[in-house]
């Protein structure tokens, strides 16, 4: 099968999956409750509300308002985000979506070039001291709570050292605390507009400075979660038959390892990754909140407090795109990694 066959048989598969989770969000935030609660209050005069639901079709039985739904979305009319001054859901997106990008891939990056090397210096030091630290150090980041974590490192890094005198990580973070508030956003991410269309080194390492602490925290569980199937993955691989004879021939160690076994040990830690970068969406929810950062995830948290329907359905229909994206390009690097693999 060719590539592009496959390709749209994938997208197509994915259209039943986008449709579920359209079905299930739908269901739970506009039949479960009042959903013309969020543009209402007690003063509002009943002729008002009744307004309200013809203008949103809530007056409509619920399978026309599945329909018009549908339709709305379809036509890019997403909803009206309540919790920012009903502006429409696409556009707060498009606003924020940048920002949650950067710091997502920041993390995924800190995870990969630390996950994969730790995972394989774990697998070749097996029952070593390296071995045992590594093991606990990616177990600590599978057990603990991302929230709690998240506090901790604004604790120690920023309270204490702050109390103490120390120099400190930045603690919380807005684009207009920056020091150069005349910034223009041309893509909205702010490491890449500083340096190819601002050409200003100071303010891109300011922005990195205060990445850093949110994307170690949300890299530090996919970085844990990385090398232990790394280690697993090499563990594996190592045993198998091919490597016996790579070893027989008098080859390095150094070359079975990274020429033989790292590349067939790779393919179920990409599955792990492609999977991953989806969950850094939802774990961005709780990092970015604690760590103000303006993101797609704080937008998320304002809006599950203040029960904004329209903005809780676009970032859940946003994160089940995404994943469906990350698991079309992991199968893609599948073919990439190991010839063998034929797409039928």
């Amino acid at each position: 099968m060719k590539l592009r066959d496959f390709i749209l048989r994938r997208m197509i598969l994915a259209i039943p999956v986008i449709f579920g989770v359209l079905v299930i969000t739908w269901f739970l935030a506009f039949q479960v409750g009042d959903p013309a609660a969020m543009y209402i209050n007690e003063n509002t005069p009943q002729s008002a509300i009744e307004s309200i639901r013809k203008a949103h079709g809530l007056d409509e039985p619920p399978h026309i308002q599945f329909i018009l739904y549908l339709t709305n979305l379809f036509q890019g009319n997403w909803g009206e985000s309540t919790s920012t001054s009903f502006r429409p859901v696409l556009e707060v997106i498009a606003l924020k979506f940048p920002a949650t990008i950067e710091l997502a891939m920041l993390a995924m990056f800190f995870a990969i070039i630390l996950g994969i090397p730790l995972g394989i210096i774990s697998a070749t030091k097996k029952d070593t001291v390296v071995d045992h630290f590594t093991r606990v150090f990616s177990l600590a980041g599978v057990s603990m709570p991302i929230f709690w974590f998240a506090l901790m490192l604004k604790y120690v890094f920023y309270y204490q050292l702050a109390i103490m005198g120390l120099p400190h990580l930045p603690g919380s973070f807005r684009y207009d605390d920056l020091m150069f508030p005349d910034f223009k956003y041309t893509t909205g991410f702010l490491l890449f507009d500083s340096i190819v269309f601002e050409h200003n080194p100071r303010l891109f390492l300011d922005a990195l400075a205060h990445l850093a602490m949110p994307a170690f925290c949300l890299g530090y569980l996919t970085l844990a979660i990385i090398t232990r199937m790394m280690r697993s993955s090499m563990l594996e691989v190592m045993r198998e038959d091919y490597i016996t004879l790579a070893r027989s021939k008098g080859l390095s160690e150094r070359v079975v390892i990274y020429k033989h076994a790292l590349r067939n040990a790779l393919i179920p830690t990409v599955t792990v990754i492609g999977l991953a970068f989806g969950g850094l969406m939802t774990g961005a929810v709780l990092t970015e909140t604690i760590f103000s950062w303006p993101g797609l995830g704080t937008w998320a948290a304002r809006a599950i407090l203040n029960s904004d329907l329209a903005a809780i359905n676009g970032f859940t229909l946003l994160v089940a795109l995404i994943f469906v994206t990350s698991n079309l390009i992991v199968d893609l690097v599948y073919g990439t990694l190991d010839p063998r693999i034929r797409y039928g």
